[in-house]
């Protein structure tokens, strides 16, 4: 195996069939899946190393995603991605589930320093090159008589491709246009703890980076109050599992035994400088409109990330939103340029059907690692002629193929209503195994009839859904839940049996 060394530079400028922007887990993971499918590209990131955002953050060094050393499967196993949050993928077992093995067993959380290593670990072992110190600078687009070319200037030189994969994170700082907003610090510049020993201070948000700085600073500072105008949600009130987690609502409990701790629902009116030398919060609550102040020593805005886009808007890319997510078709494409993808963070830009209000967790690692490995795939099929492998299935097995990838499957457990496993049933070439697909992608598209296994979760039940596509028509069925999450009981086979067996019937004729 390859052993990349972060101190050479490959991939000087020049002309590459794909380049892909960033070092983070989004742009290491689809590096990892193009020179496995052996498509040539240039890796570029302007950073001194992998790691991507976990070389800097979360400050108080602790994730919100966790990984079990000790689960109920073999670490280098598909089945152990379920309980790893944190892993990239890879083909090798070797290279599966690595984040335990740099966690030093106080949290099944991570801490920032451990996740970076787990990245570097997987970088050089997997053999993922890149070309560190390179800093994106511009974009722009030149027909040719073979195709259009991406040009992208670099502090290196320029860079030419038929296509171009930007996984910058959503890591560029945003402040509001409040008035006074230059008194305050961004989460991106918060200090060291022990600087805000004695203070008051005042945060602007109540999303993750708010908590996790009221949780961080609450030894040290002698009061903290939050504030944003909706109330503070936790992740099972917002039905999404990268929502605020229990631990970072420390200051909620506080709070209520009169620990020092203000959670506000009011906006943000303007900031200014006392004659005292302090600083003045001027606030409207948001129960009644009524105003308030808040007097405080400093204001932290922790309110939240763009994505660092640089000209691509410029060049046609749109975007939506506070974070600016490039809008994008359900294979990570630029939704008004082709030949633009965007992998990690950014894929939450593709919101899938949002079953019952919820999004995919694409924003996440555990969610944007699978569809990294989907967008290569899809790339290598559409232009470059690989034809992905399509495994035949005797028909009698679809039924318990299905099961079980409603029972293990971690793309579907991780991707819930978002990314499915499906199963085609075509007169010519048989029942394939199709493998993973988005779902809008199968629900959208035309082609044989096929069957495709997801799993939903409504807020108070996760069950599996199975969607059928039969004679140019669609039908959905939803099947039971079970407290055990499994699947594969006879009362499930029964249920499964009697959706396939028009399918099933159609493919042993044929």
């Amino acid at each position: 195996m390859t052993v990349a060394d972060p101190q050479e530079r490959p991939f000087p400028p020049g002309e590459y069939p794909i380049i892909v922007v960033g070092s983070g887990p989004g742009a290491l993971q689809t590096s990892y899946f193009l020179s496995r499918l052996g498509i040539e590209h240039a890796l570029l990131s302007a950073d001194p190393g992998a790691g991507g955002m976990f070389r800097r953050w979360p400050f108080f060094q602790r994730l919100l995603s966790w990984t079990k050393p000790y689960a109920p499967a073999e670490r280098s196993s598909r089945a152990f991605e379920r309980w790893d949050w944190n892993s990239l993928l890879a083909l090798e077992p070797e290279l599966r589930g690595i984040a335990a093995e740099f966690m030093d067993g106080t949290s099944d959380f991570p801490s920032r320093p451990e996740m970076e290593e787990n990245l570097v670990a997987f970088a050089e072992r997997a053999g993922v090159r890149a070309r560190y110190g390179c800093r994106w600078q511009s974009t722009r687009r030149e027909e040719t008589a073979d195709g259009d070319r991406f040009i992208l200037t670099t502090t290196d030189g320029e860079y030419r491709c038929r296509f171009a994969i930007f996984a910058v994170g959503v890591a560029e700082p945003y402040s509001p246009s409040t008035p006074g907003i230059e008194l305050a610090v961004h989460y991106a510049d918060t200090r060291d703890a022990e600087t805000y020993a004695g203070k008051r201070l005042f945060i602007i948000g109540k999303q993750n980076s708010g908590f996790e700085l009221a949780s961080g600073l609450l030894q040290w500072a002698s009061r903290i109050s939050l504030s944003s105008p909706s109330p503070a949600k936790t992740s099972i009130e917002t039905h999404s599992l990268v929502g605020v987690r229990a631990r970072y609502v420390q200051p909620f409990e506080d709070s209520a035994l009169g620990g020092g701790v203000d959670i506000l629902s009011a906006s943000i009116k303007g900031i200014s400088r006392a004659p005292s030398g302090a600083l003045m919060v001027a606030l409207e609550r948001s129960d009644n409109a009524m105003p308030m102040s808040v007097e405080a020593d400093e204001v932290i805005a922790a309110t939240g990330f763009t994505c660092p886009l640089v000209d691509l808007p410029a060049l046609g890319v749109a975007t939506f939103g506070q974070s600016k997510l490039p809008a994008q078709t359900e294979f990570w494409e630029s939704a008004t340029v082709p030949g633009i993808f965007f992998a990690g963070t950014i894929t939450q830009g593709s919101a899938g059907l949002k079953k019952h209000g919820i999004p995919p967790n694409s924003g996440a690692l555990h969610g944007y690692r699978y569809n990294a490995r989907v967008l290569v795939r899809e790339i290598g099929r559409r232009h470059f002629g690989i034809v992905p492998e399509r495994p035949a299935l005797d028909a009698r097995d679809v039924r318990d193929h299905l099961l079980s990838e409603a029972t293990l499957a971690p793309e579907l457990w991780h991707q819930k209503a978002f990314l499915a496993s499906v199963v085609s049933f075509d007169t010519d070439d048989g029942v394939r195994d199709e493998g993973i697909v988005p779902l809008t992608s199968f629900l959208d598209g035309g082609g044989p009839d096929a069957v495709a296994m997801t799993i939903e979760a409504d807020g108070t039940n996760i069950y599996p859904v199975v969607y059928v596509r039969h004679g140019g028509r669609q039908e959905e069925h939803a099947l039971d839940a079970d407290p055990l999450h499994d699947y594969q009981s006879l009362a499930y086979r029964r249920a499964l049996g009697t959706i396939l067996e028009r399918l099933t019937a159609g493919a042993s004729a044929a």
